[in-house]
């Protein structure tokens, strides 16, 4: 069993999840913004996020980046009717500037990615083949929006029997009460809150003895 968070992100069974940092979730000119939402609040994280992914990959931790496409094979009926009303119904479609990367949050070309369709990362994907073929136990989450998509991934990491360690200060969203709720749910009943400099302070004494 693993009690401490030391344990918990050991980056030997460890992984960073970094969920939809994409333009249409995190630019100003994206489709969020367009729908009267602010992105300030995921624009917030970006620095606090590169410095856990430069820590996770220094520590050899496995790094997951996360992105959502939608499209006319993919968008159902009940998605489209929930987004009815929005002055731009329509995020992260394939092919699109809005899909692409948020600027400095670019995975790398050797870099692990696995696309989703809907708010959960491990919804008809093959993320959960990827982390237990590594033997990861813990799923460490991050990224946008905090009450929506990191909120879903880390409710079904827990019901898959992985630990949850959600870095309340690498999430983001339009909404800072819906933030503070996810992360009130997430402690009360799915995982571990904490924050970025506590994930790094667990990791700082491993890559110092892999120098």
């Amino acid at each position: 069993m693993l009690t401490t968070l030391d344990q918990k992100v050991d980056p030997r069974h460890a992984a960073l999840v970094v969920i939809d940092m994409q333009n249409d979730f995190c630019h100003p000119e994206g489709v969020t913004a367009q729908n009267g939402a602010s992105v300030a609040p995921v624009q917030a994280v970006v620095p606090a996020l590169q410095r856990t992914i430069a820590a996770a990959k220094a520590a050899r931790a496995l790094v997951v980046y996360v992105r959502t496409t939608h499209g006319p094979w993919t968008d159902s009926e009940a998605r489209m009717e929930q987004r009815r009303g929005r002055r731009n119904p329509y995020s992260c479609v394939e092919g699109t500037w809005g899909a692409e990367w948020f600027a400095g949050m670019e995975p790398e070309p050797s870099d692990l990615v696995v696309t989703k369709h809907r708010y959960s990362a491990f919804i008809n994907t093959n993320l959960d083949l990827i982390l237990r073929s590594r033997g990861i136990r813990t799923v460490i989450a991050t990224g946008t929006d905090t009450s929506v998509c990191v909120e879903s991934t880390a409710r079904d990491a827990f019901m898959l029997d992985y630990y949850v360690v959600f870095v309340e200060d690498c999430c983001g969203g339009a909404d800072p009460a819906a933030h503070e709720a996810s992360l009130r749910s997430i402690r009360r009943q799915f995982g571990t809150v904490c924050s970025a400099a506590e994930v790094l302070g667990a990791w700082q004494g491993v890559a110092a003895g892999m120098r």
